[in-house]
């Protein structure tokens, strides 16, 4: 009798699991004007969305028996939009108990329940890159995830498949929470770079413990292993390049400096995030293979990111770097779109260019463009629907939709779309202009471990 329970509780598991994977929608969206940002605009186009995917593009197509159609006569189709830099969804941001935390992942402390994914739904956002912060020089893996609000199960926010990837971080921020915070390395620039170095030599001989291992046991089934450790081996699936790195960085000389280091332990592939002189380096970039995820117009909030320039994307783009435009940010996320627009006035970049730094680019960087970032066949209907073109100031996004589901109508949805509601609780809002904490949340999390500090200091002495 129990071993029938279990096989029925088993099989219900099963069941439920199944019907998250299989989340994807059937749409037909007529008539709109296409911008598959990878093969120029489609006029009055229809788009044929089975199971999640694209399934057809063309004019006149045939609408499917049971099929929901979407009119978008006079409105604008483009890819979902994807943010590279992003913090939401998840309970916490930083673990500061140690300049290299490679061991945790934000991806265990998911929340489905977050409203900004709702609010990032709206302004056409269909993937995130959400990221560990930066309060460490090697800090968590982070996670990229669909906006599939409305899903309870942290693991339904997952996208299947795409690559892992991990924060680095250079500058201030390392060397403020430790070196001056708790009196460890990193406390300069120079220390930055030692800790990067010794971390990856530490886990080179790590691994070179456990080939000899893997080639005495051949010799010897009673070989004893060398001791598992989950930092060094997240740090070896670094070197053996089966994690991307995505490094909080703004001086030139400090991104010259990370592409010395990962060129010295055979790294390939890095996303410099921020990046605000990358201009200065933009030949260095290329030359290398870096990419750079960048603000539009954001610096001077702190002195190291006192140098800048609205120019820094095209600059990169016409330097033939993989470039992007990101948030890092729960209300700038509404408005990449706009963002990407600011790149026609300061670079002069055509649209399909300036429309690539919010979708096909990051996809790249992510390494989720064979599934994202661009509108064609067999590509997954993640796409957004606006009354204008997006560039325009005065576009609205009416509908997002991710996997064939329509995620966001704004004409239809309720005006409280919360999913778990607390009635003693006041309603957040969208936007706190002056809240300092609201814009940014690479920090979070160092000012607890501040206060802590601070008071055992106080006690010793």
């Amino acid at each position: 009798m129990f071993c029938a329970n279990l096989l029925a509780c088993c099989l219900l598991l099963g069941l439920i699991t199944t019907a998250h994977a299989q989340r994807k929608g059937d749409l037909f969206i007529r008539n709109g004007t296409v911008l598959t940002v990878t093969n120029g605009t489609l006029e009055n186009t229809d788009i044929l969305i089975r199971n999640g995917k694209i399934a057809a593009l063309g004019q006149n197509l045939k609408v499917p028996e049971g099929v929901e159609v979407i009119d978008a006569t006079g409105m604008y189709v483009m890819p979902g939009i994807i943010d590279a830099h992003s913090h939401i969804a998840i309970s916490n941001v930083n673990e500061v108990t140690n300049p290299v935390t490679p061991e945790v992942s934000v991806g265990d402390v998911l929340d489905p329940y977050d409203i900004r994914i709702y609010r990032a739904l709206a302004g056409g956002v269909t993937v995130s890159h959400v990221m560990h912060g930066s309060a460490n020089v090697i800090g968590g893996q982070n996670e990229t995830i669909k906006h599939r609000y409305g899903e309870t199960d942290p693991d339904a926010l997952r996208m299947e498949g795409a690559p892992r990837t991990i924060k680095f971080a250079l500058g201030e921020n390392p060397t403020r929470v430790h070196g001056r915070g708790h009196n460890v390395p990193p406390l300069s620039r120079m220390g930055v770079e030692f800790i990067i170095r010794d971390a990856f030599h530490k886990a080179q001989r790590y691994m070179e413990a456990w080939d000899h291992y893997e080639q005495e046991r051949k010799r010897n089934p009673r070989a004893v292993p060398p001791p598992y450790n989950e930092r060094l081996e997240v740090l070896a699936d670094i070197l053996r390049g089966n994690i991307l790195i995505h490094c909080h960085s703004y001086r030139a000389d400090e991104i010259l400096m990370l592409m010395r280091v990962l060129k010295d332990f055979g790294i390939q592939r890095v996303v410099f995030q921020h990046a605000n002189e990358a201009f200065k380096v933009a030949p260095e970039l290329a030359a290398f293979g870096a990419m750079a995820s960048v603000f539009s117009d954001w610096w001077a909030y702190k002195f190291e990111v006192y140098y800048s320039t609205a120019y820094n994307a095209a600059i990169l783009t016409r330097n033939g770097v993989i470039t992007s435009i990101n948030s890092d940010s729960p209300e700038l996320n509404r408005h990449l779109y706009h963002e990407a627009a600011k790149t026609l006035k300061y670079g002069g970049l055509t649209e399909d260019e300036a429309l690539a730094l919010i979708t096909i680019n990051p996809a790249r960087q992510l390494g989720i463009e064979d599934r994202v970032g661009s509108i064609e066949v067999g590509k997954d209907a993640d796409l957004a629907i606006f009354s204008a073109h997006p560039l325009s100031i005065y576009a609205v996004c009416k509908k997002t939709i991710v996997d064939g589901i329509v995620r966001f109508d704004a004409d239809r949805d309720p005006d409280d779309m919360r999913l778990r509601v607390d009635p003693e609780r006041p309603v957040e809002l969208a936007i706190r202009w002056g809240d300092h904490q609201h814009g940014h949340r690479c920090l979070e999390g160092i000012d607890l471990i501040e206060f802590l500090t601070e008071t055992l200091q106080s006690e010793w002495q």
